[in-house]
């Protein structure tokens, strides 16, 4: 082993673990689980770490496994996160892993996320002795529900937790490039249902009926006035009418519509302004349209804040392992449950290329193939980062 070295000790170790890590993921792409479905996953995950002979607990947030990796001297705790649920999409690859269950896929790479930890646990168990504190590995369910994270902390797995750190594949960076942004990085993530019950009636006849689906329509323009007329121009916030259903046939007027609706913020004082902004135009509209509304709105996961007391130790360990390969990036209205870790403790997200040479590929896309190249080089950069935080 050379002692002295950590970086090319990582290095070694990340690059022979990587057929076997591939290999993982190719396993996990083709039996694809759902929100708090991840049994299988869970098994082979918990199968790893035991291999490895790292502690392990299962059943944490339903679906969930921890590991502990102790160090050879005291200090904070690291969680570090890798999520493991797939998305309910048809897999149109027609790659030779390709999912074996219709209707669903790994089409945001957590299954590369998930055999990018185990790479992780088993370089950090190697190095252990060379760790000040101690390491949570930390295997969500149910990211994409925006749910796995609150799960597992209800069940413990934030309690004592010093310091956070999360990953994601990023596509639009090539493999062997590493992308971050700092401060509020992705938006708060909350959703609403509005019901509008009118009076139904002939459509030939509409004075005799109360319109539900004209009230809808108002309320949908009328919401476009949020972020342009209510938000601060410099607080960024998006507010999105995802669906709207009423109605069956062509003369009929109905009795009720629905609508579902995402707001996406990166400020509190933004946040509370739309909740606030969405309850009173509904109030409106039973004034105005003579409707009644029923609106369930909820808060969902705050926003992720790259807190520099992470981001900045985790940057130059990426650059000791690498050389100049970080590409400062902008904040998403995209949103991640990772940031109910870092409501808990000091986090940061680090961004790993995915991109494929020749492709042009997005998250949750039936055809996303992400480079497999990114495994290894995750877990060199996680491995790198876990050791400069616990160092």
């Amino acid at each position: 082993m050379h002692i002295n070295d950590p970086g090319r000790i990582i290095r070694d170790a990340a690059e022979r673990l990587a057929p076997a890590l591939v290999a993982i993921r190719r396993d996990i792409h083709a039996h694809p689980e759902l929100a708090f479905e991840e049994t299988r996953t869970a098994g082979i995950v918990a199968a790893e770490l035991a291999r490895l002979g790292i502690a392990h607990r299962t059943g944490i947030g339903r679906t969930g496994v921890v590991g502990t990796i102790e160090g050879g001297r005291p200090g904070p705790t690291l969680a570090i996160r890798a999520d493991m649920d797939a998305l309910p999409i048809a897999e149109e690859t027609g790659l030779p892993f390709a999912s074996t269950v219709a209707g669903k896929m790994h089409a945001c790479g957590h299954d590369i996320h998930t055999a990018t930890l185990l790479g992780v646990a088993a370089v950090l168990r190697d190095i252990a002795p060379m760790l000040a504190g101690r390491v949570l590995l930390v295997f969500q369910p149910a990211e994409e529900v925006l749910e796995g994270a609150a799960a597992m902390i209800a069940d413990g797995a934030g309690k004592g937790i010093d310091l956070a750190l999360g990953f994601h594949n990023q596509p639009d960076l090539p493999v062997g490039r590493f992308g971050f942004a700092r401060g509020a990085c992705l938006a708060a993530s909350d959703r609403f249902d509005l019901g509008i019950r009118g009076r139904s009636g002939h459509a030939a006849h509409p004075y005799a009926a109360v319109d539900p689906i004209v009230a809808a329509a108002a309320f949908v323009a009328q919401v476009q006035t949020v972020v342009s007329r209510e938000i601060r121009p410099v607080h960024p916030a998006v507010v999105t009418v995802g669906a709207l259903q009423a109605g069956t046939t062509y003369n009929i007027i109905p009795e009720r519509a629905h609508l579902k609706g995402t707001v996406r913020t990166l400020h509190q004082a933004a946040r509370d302004t739309a909740e606030a902004a969405i309850r009173r135009l509904a109030e409106g509209l039973e004034a105005t349209m003579r409707v009644r509304c029923t609106l369930d709105y909820q808060r969902k996961v705050p926003p992720l804040v790259n807190d520099d007391r992470v981001l900045e130790p985790v940057l130059s360990a990426v650059r000791a392992q690498f050389g100049e390969v970080l590409e400062e990036g902008e904040p998403s209205m995209g949103a991640e449950d990772f940031a109910e870790f870092a409501a808990l403790a000091p986090a940061f997200q680090l961004r790993i290329g995915s991109g494929a040479p020749g492709r042009d590929d997005r998250l949750h896309n039936a055809d996303y193939q992400p480079d497999e190249g990114c495994i290894p080089l995750g877990v060199q950069a996680l491995g790198r980062a876990a050791l400069e935080l616990l160092s």
